[in-house]
């Protein structure tokens, strides 16, 4: 038995050091709920970062968005001929755009683009000893640097996926209307009919939710980064995959909630 002990001590440490590490982070986004709510504001932050977070990532979101509904139109069509059900097109492509792809697609562009760069300007603040000159002024980090981006990635992601989910809509009538011969007046009255606020609804709250993770994670490792070049690299990169793993978990976890509905 003597061999498996190394193995089974190494799965104990990693299982420990797993554990830890989702408690800090669950305590640092308590500590950052926390501060969204505590006065002062820094208005002129988060105005910054509303602007940073949300109308820089436009072009990349709203691209993204288009060629997913352009992409998916062509794809049910060629699933759905094989049953001949190709009327059912416009109803799957808004409730999907709306639904699922339309918020996931959003929150991980805005991951990519905005929980790296989160990390790495706090990385670099903490590695030059910022966040301890703010410290010294007696101004809180966390109602500085972390409400702010938490502020407004809760507000814009959702203001994203919405214009994600019309430009999306928008590519796949143009594909199905320019391309498979579908007619404009049909495929907008059975888009409308297919629609439900609940659809747009869970979408919104999938995308609050992903905003939420997005800067926290952003936060976070940058928070926890190690001295040098190397440490502000490696906090960038954790940042984007944990934010994407997060994003993916939670979207399993408020499907299931709204399954059915």
């Amino acid at each position: 038995m003597k061999f498996l002990s190394k193995p089974l001590v190494a799965l104990g440490e990693c299982t420990v050091s797993a554990l830890v590490e989702i408690g800090r982070v669950f305590i640092f986004s308590g500590n950052g709920i926390r501060s969204c709510f505590v006065s002062p504001f820094y208005f002129k932050e988060i105005f910054h970062q509303i602007i940073t977070i949300g109308f820089y990532s436009l072009p990349i979101v709203g691209l993204t968005a288009l060629f997913a509904g352009m992409v998916l139109a062509l794809q049910m069509y060629v699933g759905f001929t094989r049953f001949n059900a190709e009327g059912a097109i416009a109803s799957v492509v808004v409730i999907s755009l709306t639904r699922e792809l339309g918020p996931v697609f959003a929150g991980l562009m805005v991951a990519g683009r905005v929980s790296s760069s989160i990390a790495a300007e706090i990385g670099s603040m903490r590695v030059s000893e910022q966040i301890d000159a703010l410290t010294t002024l007696r101004v809180d980090p966390f109602k500085f640097l972390v409400a702010p981006r938490i502020i407004a990635g809760v507000l814009m992601v959702p203001i994203l996926v919405l214009i994600a989910d019309i430009i999306g809509v928008m590519g796949g009538f143009l594909v199905s209307t320019t391309l498979l011969n579908f007619s404009v007046g049909s495929y907008i009255a059975q888009t409308v009919q297919s629609l439900e606020w609940i659809d747009v609804i869970s979408g919104l709250i999938k995308a609050a939710a992903f905003g939420f993770v997005t800067t926290v994670f952003g936060c976070y490792n940058g928070f926890c980064s190690e001295v040098g070049a190397r440490g502000v690299g490696n906090a960038a990169t954790s940042a984007v995959v944990s934010s994407s793993i997060g994003i993916l978990v939670l979207n399993y976890l408020l499907t299931a909630l709204f399954f059915g509905k």
